[in-house]
């Protein structure tokens, strides 16, 4: 059958083993939807929340990628590996011989904001080649440290070898990196052991939902249960302000003009530059978002709906 034009977000329970691509495009193909896209890998030795946008719900799919994360990671001491977690070769051994104490103010040292140098098993990509590819030839090449804050790591439990972790991230943060760092702290090296992913943003583990549970409605050919499985695009907006407009007005976005800003719409912006702003028709229909300054609303994604015919600028 031609594939569907499916519009909305899937959370799922990324199971481990394989690559996110991987689930992807089986999920992509349970659904039979046209275009989908995830919003932040997680190698095959992670589970977890893996959100995968739908159709239109791929244009705010960033929002995601730019947000904080929470995990449940386990990790052993002793031993580092040159991946940072079990896939890879064990290059030392040491003895642990750090006390509780040592470890609590380790991790209390490596929370909150700071700079952290990304490692070469990693995506990010050096003169148009991704970090690993050079990390399997045993190249080290050139990384710049970037920002990251830890919210939150939480040691949930330690038996002088093996620990279970809470960390709550912002983006771009390595939580092999992370470990890594913490066992060369302690003077034992540490590596992952197993990562769980429990939260993307607004969304937690409470809402991810298997592979398992599309199968039989994928060979049922009940789309309609299967779309009732997803959940509306801008919820992955939540915290961003609202705004209602006219239709006379999201005309003119559509048509690339600005609109300009009435003393009500100024009061709910609170008369401050807002660079992202969830932008709602008469009918509290989600149309897409929008910037604004002090004066006047821009547009900066809408949706493309056959419904509305509204065309993205």
């Amino acid at each position: 059958m031609a594939r569907r034009q499916v519009d909305g977000i899937f959370l799922l329970n990324k199971p481990l083993e394989i690559s996110s691509n991987g689930i992807l495009q089986r999920v992509r193909w349970l659904f039979q939807a046209e275009k989908a896209g995830h919003t932040g890998a997680l190698d095959p030795l992670a589970s977890g929340l893996l959100p995968i946008c739908f159709g239109e719900a791929t244009k705010f799919s960033q929002f995601l990628l730019d947000t904080d994360k929470t995990y449940e990671v386990s990790a052993r001491f002793g031993l580092r590996t040159d991946t940072s977690d079990a896939a890879g070769e064990v290059i030392s051994t040491r003895p642990i011989a750090f006390s509780p104490a040592d470890l609590a103010a380790a991790i209390k040292q490596l929370s909150g904001p700071q700079m952290q140098v990304p490692t070469m098993y990693s995506a990010l990509k050096y003169l148009g080649q991704p970090l690993y590819k050079y990390a399997r030839q045993g190249i080290t090449v050139p990384r710049e440290a970037r920002p990251i804050t830890i919210f939150q790591f939480e040691l949930l439990a330690f038996d002088g070898q093996d620990a279970r972790f809470i960390v709550h991230c912002s983006k771009g943060t390595y939580i092999r990196t992370l470990i890594d760092d913490l066992g060369e702290m302690l003077g034992s090296g540490a590596y992952v052991t197993a990562l769980h992913r429990t939260q993307v943003g607004p969304f937690t583990a409470a809402q991810m939902q298997a592979t398992e549970a599309l199968e039989p409605l994928n060979q049922a050919g009940d789309w309609q249960a299967l779309d009732q499985r997803l959940l509306p695009m801008d919820w992955a907006l939540q915290g961003l302000p609202t705004l209602s407009l006219q239709p006379a007005q999201w005309q003119l976005l559509v048509h690339g003009q600005s609109v300009e800003l009435t003393d009500q719409m100024q009061a709910i912006l609170a008369e401050q530059p807002l660079d992202a702003i969830k932008l709602y028709d008469e009918r509290q229909q989600f149309i897409g978002i929008g910037r604004a300054d002090s004066q006047q609303l821009t547009v900066r994604r809408l949706l493309n709906t056959r419904a509305r015919q509204v065309t993205e600028n």
